[in-house]
């Protein structure tokens, strides 16, 4: 109980964060429905652009995995953080499908007039995964190249920039697997579907 004409209010970078939070509110879906526009655009399938934004949600694991362990909590930082690992992981997961597509494109024109089989579905997804693999390793050993210092170092600043970067840099795990395993796996599901063994 306060006497009269006093009161408590948080201050700080607890205020910044209450203000940043509503501002999230409708920045994040405004981008999410952008994003969705320009793949949908883009692949003009529905089915590729869900398999991309399906299993961005397991990109952001790792992100929210290095935070827990390090102690951090949601902040402004860790958000933009989250962002970045957001646009890094679709960004990938839209150069996985096309190398996928591809490899399916020549598959077809091999089979010609006889049409696809399962098993040439599945050489089609090995090939394209198997041709990004090199792409995907230098990208995310770029990304821990370039974190690690600012997580490694101290000084002004710091403390903002290594919440930044945490998401980042746990997201790039959690991401070659996305990458290199479920979207694959997801793509040869959805293309082989009702195909004759």
């Amino acid at each position: 109980a306060l006497p009269p004409g006093y009161s408590i209010a948080w201050s700080g970078a607890y205020e910044h964060w209450e203000r940043a939070k509503e501002r999230l509110w409708l920045v994040v879906p405004l981008t999410l429905v952008i994003i969705l526009t320009l793949l949908y655009l883009y692949f003009r399938s529905l089915a590729e652009m869900l398999i991309i934004v399906a299993t961005l949600p397991l990109g952001l694991v790792g992100g929210f995995f290095l935070m827990y362990l390090l102690g951090y909590q949601l902040s402004v930082a860790a958000a933009i953080g989250f962002i970045a690992l957001g646009g890094v992981a679709v960004e990938i997961g839209v150069v996985m499908i096309l190398y996928l597509d591809r490899a399916l494109a020549r598959q077809r024109e091999l089979r010609g007039a006889a049409g696809l089989r399962r098993t040439d579905v599945e050489a089609a997804v090995v090939e394209g995964a198997l041709t990004r693999l090199r792409p995907v390793t230098m990208t995310k050993l770029a990304i821990v190249a370039a974190l690690l210092p600012i997580m490694l170092g101290g000084g002004a600043g710091s403390e903002a920039m290594q919440r930044i970067a945490a998401p980042l840099l746990g997201g790039v795990v959690s991401v070659a697997i996305l990458t290199l395993a479920v979207i694959p796996a997801a793509y040869l599901v959805w293309q082989a579907r009702g195909l004759k063994e």
